[in-house]
């Protein structure tokens, strides 16, 4: 539905052609039916938001034209072919192997995951300062809505869930987001995840062992 809304608009449109082929603005101000100059003011604005860019010059009767092509996170954000993919990877993994050595792989992910997101390098400073900037991370780069609370324990909570499409059904997914913070912070991390109705993150930081993996094991056995 948001993705009809977008469409519906100019800079949709523009979007959807941009997305067949790249184009100069005279090609998008033919298509469209709209003028050179509206199409120019659109395109600087989706320049300046990085959603398209220009690749390049094609010859005109008079001079140049400048060519634009959508950004591949543009593309990346429009494809609908991730999630499908994905949870079917998962659940393929959970009907193939065991419990155990799924389990074993969904960390292994995310501790990978996690030291791409640092560069490769573990983050320092207090445990509070740790967890801050992996809530960060998880926003920034992951589209979460996460935020640090500190009653006792010290919790990263989420408002949603950057993978609330599989964690319901494959809830070991929870295992690979457990291990991704737990590599940032440099601590036991505690998933804590809510998977009914709409799931919302969840990791416990500093305080016992990370999820126990017979538990676990059992319920990536139970996937559907």
């Amino acid at each position: 539905m948001l993705t009809k809304q977008l469409l519906d608009t100019t800079r949709g449109r523009i979007v959807m052609l941009l997305q067949q082929s790249p184009r100069t603005v005279e090609d998008l101000s033919s298509q469209l039916g709209v003028t050179a100059n509206a199409v120019r003011a659109q395109l600087s604005a989706m320049e300046r938001d990085a959603l398209v860019r220009r690749i390049g010059r094609r010859p005109g009767t008079t001079r140049p034209s400048q060519v634009f092509e959508i950004t591949p996170e543009v593309e990346q954000l429009l494809s609908r072919a991730y999630i499908p993919l994905l949870s079917q990877l998962v659940h393929t993994f959970a009907e193939s192997l065991p419990g155990a050595q799924v389990e074993t792989l969904l960390r292994k992910t995310g501790k990978a995951l996690g030291k791409q997101l640092t560069a490769g390098r573990r983050p320092s400073g207090s445990l509070r300062s740790r967890a801050a900037l992996a809530s960060q991370l998880l926003n920034e780069q992951l589209g979460a809505l996460t935020h640090v609370e500190q009653n006792g324990a010290l919790v990263i909570r989420g408002a949603g869930c950057p993978l609330s499409a599989l964690t319901g059904k494959h809830p070991g997914v929870c295992l690979a987001m457990e291990s991704l913070v737990g590599h940032i912070v440099g601590a036991p991390t505690r998933q804590c995840c809510v998977r009914d109705g709409r799931p919302r993150c969840c990791f416990e930081i500093g305080k016992g062992r990370a999820s126990r993996p017979s538990a676990q094991a059992r319920r990536i056995r139970s996937m559907p």
